[in-house]
């Protein structure tokens, strides 16, 4: 039962993500809310409000017919000049930044419920266009459903005007990077809060027994609290060997258990391992570092050129990375003080590299972007950290990006005024 629950759980989440998902619960909405209506107007609920407030009421089949129609065609237009824009904006924010953005724009709420408050709106007007009687008397014209029509397509054109105002900054690099920062520093943010300041060694897995995976995608989620009732009701530790976000396939190692499992017991693991073909920042931190470097080598690629989106993102790589500093390179998930589930994890020295590996492809022949890096390094020495190795990273990656510099960069002035602020680091230049 558990594992049919978490799985309609994992079904729900990708579904939440998909661009049509708010849209047509909107539109079931519109639909239901006109039967609705169509049942209120026969216990005489216009006749009510036209014995109460008569200038509220259309009082003409023929004008209510005009007026609804009105709205229905003006609300197509509407919908179809938002969906091109949309389509725009991921278009561009493809084209000029990265492929990777996608699947965040695309599960924009705000967006899709713009959109579903038209379809709601249509799908209502068409119904209730049905029920009106032209050549029936007052008391037959479904008046009090063509006021809230009129109501929801003036909904509609607000929302038009607030979706007019968020593409506009949807569209713009500083609030593609703000949101995906947003997004990686609230999670990253949750799981140093969720850290055990206790220094705990987790048994060695290297003889424990292993399991395979049925399935391919994107390690997107794992179920904590299924996989803790697991653990402690069968009393097993486990130890999962793929790292969150990474593309898992068939029938490679998936996770290792200190004692021989049923296979029940094998489905209901795997069922708290939540997999995706799509990747999103929420789920994985990691892939935000991806996002905003694929962004900064795009902005240097000979193609665009744009040294200040590069100097941007390495703004909001230097915050990231800061906040990388106070979590641990290795998640154990404790219940009642005993560890039961170790998840592998990305280093923090192997996040720095090839997050540096990039970047040094496309920057490491600009020397302002080479200052911006060294500046990002310096930042980095100065903050708290939670192993002193993370310090040693920095360190090397500051003596390659050097190396690079001086077979690249052909200005003595430059190269000179590189190692002139690596020496501020406290690094020793002779051996950089």
């Amino acid at each position: 039962m558990r594992q049919l629950f978490f799985r309609f759980l994992e079904i729900f989440k990708d579904l939440q993500n998909k661009i049509a998902f708010y849209p047509s619960v909107f539109g079931l909405f519109g639909i239901f809310f006109a039967f609705i209506m169509m049942y209120l107007e026969n216990k005489g609920i216009s006749k009510y409000l036209l014995e109460q407030a008569p200038f509220l009421v259309v009082q003409n089949g023929n004008t209510a017919l005009v007026i609804l129609s009105a709205f229905i065609s003006g609300l197509i237009s509407m919908i179809v000049f938002s969906f091109s824009m949309v389509m725009l904006l991921l278009s561009q924010a493809s084209s000029n930044y990265s492929p990777r953005l996608l699947p965040g724009l695309i599960s924009d709420k705000k967006h899709q419920i713009i959109l579903g408050i038209y379809l709601a709106t249509i799908l209502y007007c068409i119904l209730i266009l049905f029920s009106i009687q032209p050549t029936g008397d007052q008391y037959q014209i479904p008046g009090f459903s063509v006021l809230l029509g009129i109501l929801g397509t003036i909904i509609s054109i607000s929302a038009f005007i607030y979706f007019i105002h968020t593409i506009s900054q949807s569209i713009q690099i500083n609030h593609i990077l703000e949101r995906v920062f947003k997004s990686a520093e609230n999670l990253l943010q949750t799981l140093i809060e969720e850290e055990s300041e206790t220094n705990s060694v987790f048994p060695s897995s290297k003889d424990w027994y292993e399991y395979h995976t049925e399935r391919s995608g994107y390690l997107q989620d794992i179920s904590v609290s299924l996989l803790i009732d697991i653990c402690v009701k069968q009393d097993i530790k486990l130890r999962i060997l793929p790292v969150k976000g990474q593309f898992i396939l068939n029938g490679i190692p998936l996770f290792k258990a200190n004692k021989k499992l049923e296979d029940e017991t094998v489905k209901e693991i795997s069922a708290g391992l939540n997999f995706s073909r799509s990747e999103l920042v929420e789920d994985n931190y990691v892939l935000a570092f991806k996002q905003i470097t694929e962004i900064i080598i795009k902005a240097m690629s000979p193609g665009i050129n744009d040294p200040g989106t590069a100097i941007n993102g390495i703004d909001y790589l230097t915050e990231l990375f800061s906040l990388r500093l106070n979590k641990k390179d290795i998640s154990i998930i404790s219940h009642n003080n005993k560890d039961y589930i170790k998840v592998s994890t990305v280093k923090f020295e192997d996040l720095l590299y090839n997050v540096m590996a990039s970047i040094r492809t496309y920057c490491k022949h600009d020397i302002i972007l080479i200052q911006k890096l060294l500046l990002m390094f310096k930042y980095l020495k100065t903050q708290n950290v939670k192993k002193q190795s993370y310090l040693d990273c920095i360190d090397t990656e500051v003596k390659t990006l050097l190396d690079d510099v001086k077979q690249v960069v052909t200005n003595k002035r430059d190269i000179d005024t590189a190692l002139k602020m690596a020496k501020k680091l406290g690094l020793d230049i002779k051996k950089a």
